[in-house]
């Protein structure tokens, strides 16, 4: 199974969650079961329905944090290509699109801790795949599903 890229925030965080879903969570979704279980008939029971919905969503999220937490690679900030001003997964990118007004910044981080709201961009989205091993001053094409359009590179941190 490849690596799942993480900065060591998005590492935490994903802890926290998978000890969350481990401790509270499962408790909560037991009890709401046991109390669906006491009402009555089970195959006409919707909050039964969906107590074991949630339940199943719970576990698979589980296992999902489980597998990308044992598979995690912490990008460091002291990796060594930032040095060189090089784009990489931990960057944080100042880019301009063309014809656009205002520059945007990203970081770039791994699939598993993207958040296009709070500016993290996933190294494998076509944005962050156009950014990967690039400088301050370069223009790169960016091909994604809409089609193709071209950013420059400002910044790199």
């Amino acid at each position: 199974m490849p690596p799942t890229f993480l900065t060591r925030e998005g590492y935490q965080k994903l802890q926290e969650e998978l000890e969350y879903l481990r401790t509270v969570k499962r408790q909560e979704v037991a009890e709401r079961l046991h109390e669906a279980m006491e009402g009555g008939e089970l195959i006409e029971n919707a909050e039964y329905e969906a107590a074991k919905n949630e339940q199943a969503f719970v576990e698979g999220r589980i296992q999902e944090l489980e597998v990308i937490l044992a598979t995690a690679r912490i990008i460091e900030d002291g990796d060594g290509k930032k040095k060189t001003g090089i784009v990489q997964i931990g960057s944080t990118v100042t880019i301009q699109e063309e014809g656009a007004s205002k520059p945007e910044v990203y970081t770039i981080v791994g699939a598993a801790e993207a958040n296009p709201r709070e500016g993290k961009i996933s190294n494998e989205s076509p944005i962050g795949k156009a950014l990967l091993n690039h400088r301050a001053g370069d223009e790169v094409t960016v091909d994604a599903p809409a089609g193709s359009y071209k950013v420059r590179i400002l910044k790199v941190k």
